[in-house]
């Protein structure tokens, strides 16, 4: 069993004692300088699972200590501790490569939380190579998404929260996810929540939790996506669609590293990762008065950019063949390929929904393709024209040449509902009409194999 060392650099004594005491009762062996010079010389002369930094050095600064390590030994990390409320050091710290920070006075349940943290990361899996461009969920062979890549991999060593900018559709949660895999906390829950998708009047409860009974239809306890993400990450989408009085709660949150759910008098500490993403320009929106600056610094301590696809056109070729082998597997037939003529196509569209487009594009032309080939003309792009909807209509059960009238009901409706009803139904009586059988239920109305195993899958109905 590999015993772990660290390396505890503070000019004051008890601090010192206190510090390796905990970590010796952890089973880590300690060892202590008082400033920076000794820091350094202990640095070259072995490799430390783990380096503790006071800020406030006799001769310089923790950051500087930060920004050493990380040019001598890159794969120590290193936690900064600060003083009490001092937040813009800590940012500072972590922007200069820290994996994390605590405060004085040191709360030691954090500091093991800490200590944990970093000793999961200094052990690597096994097999595993740091060097390897090893793709993930991040596909593509461009400059661009390598560099993606290579920037998550190191973003995932910190605790740092990451904003994640980039168009709608190109990838922001991919890119959260791989950055939750590769670091410390994978074992851990990784939860995205969309912050426009929630109900202003239920965000408190929704993100910190509410006590049985603390309003109406509180009928039990409820733990609230925080304490649900702790000890993983905690993604927040579409950020900037969060409320003011939100932003205000939030941002406490993230500094106290505590939640106090509603109805409740007590704050309860959560150990999370937070990172944050929006296809909307934050620090246009900060200017506007609509995103508050404060809650900007903490959430953009490190901003990653996604790049949209018409910037990696070289990978749509790649992205496409793995998306139609996804679709493929989840309906159950066989895996279809794009023609030549329909790749070239693919690449000279613009794709202004991104990856999002690109698989809607291909599921599309899935359902409608012949012989398990997608030519150009299944694609439908270019002039923004929809696809024919005339090989996917459903053939009446009259055999008369007329369609029957369909009244639509009084008053306001669901269109999209109501729609769906009536295929559901037409599906339903074809597939009776054919005892079940699905190709010649197919033919009846019209379709393909393909398209009503999609339609089935679409509806539930399989």
């Amino acid at each position: 069993m590999t015993t772990h060392t660290a390396l505890i650099v503070d000019d004051e004594p008890d601090i010192r004692d206190l510090l390796e005491i905990t970590l010796t009762r952890m089973g880590i062996n300690a060892k202590t300088a008082s400033d920076l010079t000794s820091a350094r010389k202990l640095l070259d002369e072995q490799s430390f699972h783990l380096c503790l930094t006071d800020m406030n050095l006799p001769d310089g600064n923790g950051i500087d200590l930060v920004q050493w390590i990380q040019q001598h030994a890159p794969a120590t990390p290193v936690a900064v501790i600060t003083a009490y409320g001092n937040m813009d050091t800590a940012i500072q710290s972590l922007k200069a490569g820290a994996f994390d920070f605590v405060s004085k006075p040191v709360e030691l349940p954090r500091l093991r939380e800490l200590v944990n943290s970093a000793l999961r990361l200094s052990q690597p899996k096994p097999d595993q190579d740091d060097s390897a461009d090893e793709p993930g969920l991040l596909l593509g062979n461009s400059p661009q998404i390598k560099k993606l890549r290579n920037q998550t991999r190191k973003l995932a060593r910190s605790q740092a929260p990451v904003f994640i900018s980039g168009e709608s559709g190109s990838g922001k949660e991919l890119v959260a996810r791989m950055i939750h895999l590769q670091g410390p906390r994978r074992e851990g829950p990784f939860i995205a929540v969309n912050c426009g998708a929630i109900p202003s009047e239920l965000m408190e409860s929704e993100f910190f939790g509410h006590k049985k009974g603390s309003f109406t239809g509180a009928i039990e306890n409820k733990d609230g996506l925080f304490r649900s993400a702790s000890g993983g990450t905690l993604f927040l989408d579409e950020v900037a669609d969060l409320p003011l009085a939100m932003q205000v709660k939030l941002l406490r949150a993230i500094q106290e590293k505590a939640v106090r759910p509603v109805g409740d008098t007590r704050e309860i500490p959560v150990d999370i990762r937070v990172l944050s993403a929006t296809h909307k320009n934050l620090p246009e929106l900060v200017q506007e008065g609509s995103f508050r600056q404060d809650l900007f610094y903490r959430i953009n301590v490190i901003e990653l950019g996604v790049p949209p696809l018409r910037e990696r056109t070289s990978d749509i070729e790649l992205l496409a063949s793995h998306i139609l082998e996804r679709i493929a597997s989840e309906y159950e037939c066989q895996p279809a390929v794009l023609a030549p003529e329909a790749i070239d196509l693919l690449q000279d569209y613009d794709f202004p929904g991104n990856v999002r487009e690109l698989e809607n594009i291909l599921e599309r032309a899935y359902t409608l393709c012949e012989a398990d080939r997608i030519g150009p003309d299944d694609l439908h792009l270019g002039n923004g024209s929809q696809p024919s909807t005339k090989s996917e209509a459903p053939v009446p059960e009259t055999t008369s040449t007329t369609p029957k009238a369909i009244t639509a009901p009084d008053g306001e409706i669901d269109l999209e509902s109501y729609l769906e009803t009536i295929e559901r139904q037409t599906i339903e009586k074809a597939l009776e009409a054919t005892r079940w059988n699905k190709t010649a239920a197919a033919k009846r109305l019209g379709i393909s194999f393909r398209a009503l195993r999609y339609r089935l899958k679409k509806l539930d109905m399989e």
